[in-house]
């Protein structure tokens, strides 16, 4: 088997490895990639989706996997471009994958389907916002578009919101367009992941991530600073309400709006007093949260993707350790407001307890590694127990340096 894996970051380096480590070693390309994933894929010549395409069709490639969410909704959409050449994608065609690229599509979707989520209003100006706010604080802004997972701010006050807005409005940071004033749901956050194939799902081990850059949740939102994963995370009562009233809605209203869905579908959501509400879909696995799920999953991932993109779901490809798994992540100084490329990374070769995946790193003239984007590397541990989990993945993490690396202590044990 012959499989492409899109994107370059940190996700798309565990996804290859747990590729690579099916029962039957399938052959493994990346675009763009980075210096770490060509260790585990080969490169391929291709300046963009449509050469990308090209080059698969040319090269006979069985399998292409949609691991950074940009390339679903760039230009005519690498699931459609895909479809188009014969080619199985496992990840969905634009007019899915607008779950995650319009918050106001999505917001319409859930009303249209009755999925539990927050109330919203969308404004097209500063001024339709503060409007919509109306003194209200608590209140969260979500600018309608993809982000990089930072175009969510939770306001506190009328200053923080004018922050926020000046971002959105006025230097346009994350392009143009709106954004929704939603209502502020409290509670603890989990994210819940599913394999979905048409009408067919597979829900996947949930994990907790860590947005915030500083310990005790403090600091801007970021990509996401770590994450912990276990089938123990939520109560199976939890569980079975969470697919009954969101995961089961979500897959019907995907088939009855006549969007062929495909590919992995991540639920962030607020377990509220109410109940779990959605807070958003990814139409990916997230990131970091992919680092800690991966290595709890076990059988064969890549016939498992490939058939799941054929139309068939199979379930019994796949098994679920019942341990814990905890990433951390060591950024780069100044994330998330900027990131320093070219600190050298020491420590790696002294890592013996931990999965390492790269992200924002790169080879240097001298074959060293460094750093090169702001989040760096997740150091991954898994155990029986959380506490030991928290434990390994910390002290490995210990052992790796560059200057102005950043790491949260809190990982794994803050909300628990």
């Amino acid at each position: 088997m012959r499989i492409v894996v899109v994107g370059q970051g940190g996700r798309e380096h565990a996804l290859l490895r747990a590729l690579s480590e099916s029962p039957s070693p399938p052959e493994l390309f990346a675009f763009p990639g980075s210096d770490a994933i060509f260790e585990l894929a080969q490169p391929v010549e291709a300046d963009g989706l449509e050469s990308l395409v090209a080059w698969m069709k040319a090269h006979a490639i069985d399998l292409c996997v949609a691991g950074e969410e940009s390339y679903l909704v760039k230009d005519e959409g690498l699931a459609n471009l895909c479809g188009r050449a014969g080619i199985p994608c496992w990840g969905p065609p634009k007019q899915a994958a607008m779950l995650e690229a319009s918050k106001e599509f999505a917001k319409q979707f859930m009303d249209r389907h009755g999925v539990p989520t927050a109330r919203a209003a969308v404004a097209e100006t500063a001024e339709e916002a503060w409007e919509l706010i109306g003194g209200q604080y608590p209140t969260v802004l979500k600018f309608d578009g993809l982000a990089a997972g930072k175009g969510v701010a939770v306001c506190p006050d009328e200053a923080s919101a004018g922050e926020f807005l000046d971002e959105v409005f006025k230097e346009e940071r994350f392009g143009k367009g709106g954004l929704l004033v939603e209502e502020c749901l409290l509670g603890p956050e989990v994210s819940v992941f599913a394999a979905v194939s048409g009408p067919n799902h597979l829900v996947f081990t949930p994990a907790r991530d860590y947005k915030r850059i500083g310990e005790g949740d403090e600091g801007p939102n970021t990509g996401g600073m770590g994450a912990v994963a276990s089938r123990r995370l939520l109560d199976a009562e939890l569980m079975a309400r969470i697919e009954r009233d969101i995961v089961v809605p979500t897959v019907r209203g995907l088939e009855s709006d006549g969007l062929d869905y495909v590919g992995f579908l991540y639920f962030g959501l607020m377990l509220t007093a109410d109940g779990p509400k959605v807070i958003e879909y990814n139409c990916r696995f997230g990131d970091p949260e992919c680092q800690a799920v991966m290595p709890l999953v076990s059988g064969d991932l890549a016939t498992f993707c490939l058939d799941g993109a054929r139309g068939t779901l199979r379930p019994e490809l796949l098994e679920f350790d019942d341990g814990w798994s905890v990433g951390v992540i060591l950024a780069s100084a100044g994330y998330p407001a900027s990131s320093r490329s070219g600190d050298v990374i020491a420590g790696l070769d002294e890592v013996d307890g931990a999965r390492v995946y790269h992200a924002g790193t790169r080879r240097n003239g001298d074959g060293r590694w460094e750093t090169n984007g702001g989040r760096v590397l997740a150091v991954v541990a898994g155990a029986p127990t959380r506490e030991e989990a928290v434990e390994r993945a910390h002290a490995e993490a210990a052992k790796i340096t560059f200057d102005g690396a950043q790491r949260r202590a809190d990982i794994g044990r803050m909300h628990f």
